[in-house]
């Protein structure tokens, strides 16, 4: 079960970047963000309607004051690192996440993962690393790191989502993981709207927007998956198939935005994908 809500939770995070991307060509970065999570509480409102209030152990607020800046961070950069670079480039990226989990995961949680567990995060981050390769210069993918914003603005949300990703569980053991789906996206959306008024980008809509009520329903169904899913497994599995949701960004960086080199692309992901099933099969 964990499985499919974890690849249900990717498909719904690809489609969630790609009407993100979409609506940075009208809005600002904060103000996109304030739309995905204000838009997806009317769906998380019927979601909640069939769910049990847990009781909220106190700990539970102070792993939130922890997670909610590095989260609004990472929201950032992501979204930054879609909207300058194309989707089918940098999304690849976030999958140096289960990488660096091996380390946060054993560090917060205490959860180890098996060998063969091992070497298939160790594929999904040689197939990040294929996605630039070139047999002409090996250290073209190091250079394009640094040549190209949004890998590296990626790299560090990766970094942070490694972290998150473990707190979330923490809170999730303090309270459900539907109440945290709910609170904690409703939350999102008071903040990102907040920061939006502050840096004066007023949350004004014209009309409604077909990719206003698709951003805000995917991004609820990826929270609410990611929430179930990451209860029953250890943190770097979970992750782990949630970034099977790079080959969905490739396919859909070429469907949409008619994004280049989807060819080479698309095999790197696909050689991530191969790390993702070994990882399945270490369980």
């Amino acid at each position: 079960m964990w499985f499919l809500f974890s690849l249900l939770s990717a498909v719904s995070w690809s489609l969630t970047d790609t009407f993100g991307k979409k609506l940075t060509k009208q809005y600002q970065i904060l103000q996109t963000l304030a739309y995905r999570y204000i838009f997806s509480i009317p769906f998380l409102g019927i979601y909640f309607l069939f769910i049990n209030i847990p009781k909220i152990d106190p700990r539970f607020w102070i792993t939130i004051l922890i997670l909610l800046p590095l989260e609004l961070t990472a929201a950032i950069l992501y979204l930054k690192a879609i909207t300058i670079s194309p989707l089918s480039l940098v999304t690849p990226f976030v999958a140096f996440t289960p990488a660096f989990l091996l380390l946060t995961s054993y560090i917060i949680l205490g959860e180890t993962v098996s060998m063969l567990g091992a070497v298939g995060i160790l594929l999904i981050t040689i197939g990040a690393y294929t996605i630039n390769f070139s047999s002409k210069n090996f250290l073209i993918p190091f250079k394009k790191i640094f040549k190209e914003k949004g890998i590296w603005l990626m790299l560090i949300v990766a970094f942070i989502y490694s972290i998150t990703s473990n707190l979330g569980k923490v809170a999730m053991r303090y309270s459900s993981p539907s109440f945290m789906a709910v609170f904690y996206t409703t939350l999102l959306g008071i903040v990102f709207a907040f920061l939006a008024l502050v840096k004066k980008q007023k949350l004004k809509l014209q009309k409604f927007e077909f990719s206003l009520g698709s951003i805000g329903f995917f991004n609820a169904i990826m929270m609410i998956s990611h929430m179930i899913a990451i209860k029953y497994v250890q943190v770097a599995y979970m992750i782990a198939v949630k970034r099977t949701s790079m080959l969905f960004g490739v396919f859909f960086g070429y469907l949409f935005f008619h994004e280049k080199r989807i060819g080479k692309r698309f095999f790197s992901a696909c050689l991530m994908l191969v790390g993702v099933i070994l990882i399945v099969f270490a369980r």
